[in-house]
């Protein structure tokens, strides 16, 4: 696979790591948003080890 594809997997899973982390530090969190950046994250996690 294109190692250019995989950096921006990366990239984006990093990227919805750190929504995550924002969304957890508000006084309120969401759980669905938090729920969908967690599944968000574990698919792209999940395509990144295949390639």
């Amino acid at each position: 696979m294109d190692t250019s594809h995989v950096s921006a997997l990366e990239l984006k899973h990093a990227g919805i790591e750190r929504k995550l982390l924002e969304e957890m530090r508000r006084p309120m969190p969401d759980d669905a948003v938090i729920q969908d950046l967690k599944k968000r994250k574990l698919r792209i996690k999940e395509e990144i080890s295949r390639h």
